[in-house]
């Protein structure tokens, strides 16, 4: 038998046992969310002027801090560099 062939009979017991409550757990992964919020306050923009100078859409940014969604992975990353790279994150943006 393949790899391929192995492997995939390796996956469905593992969904199987899952299924069951049995085997192990599947590896969590966890998303530290950044106060969007105390960021932009602590910049002193508002919102107009933060989702301006960062490229994010004045709704996410509103969804965001109504607490109406949340921030993906990759926002969570972006909005960390905001958070501690605020001039150099906007410099970045107006040379691209």
């Amino acid at each position: 038998m393949s790899t391929f062939g192995q492997d995939l009979i390796a996956a469905m017991q593992e969904a199987a046992d899952h299924a069951r409550g049995a085997g192990e757990p599947a590896g969590l992964h966890t998303i530290d969310v950044p106060n969007v919020r105390a960021i932009r306050e602590g910049l002193g923009l508002s919102q107009q002027a933060f989702a301006t100078a960062y490229r994010i859409p004045l709704a996410t940014l509103k969804g965001w801090e109504q607490g109406r969604r949340q921030p993906d992975a990759t926002a969570s990353a972006y909005l960390s560099v905001i958070a501690q790279l605020p001039t150099q994150a906007r410099d970045a943006l107006r040379a691209a």
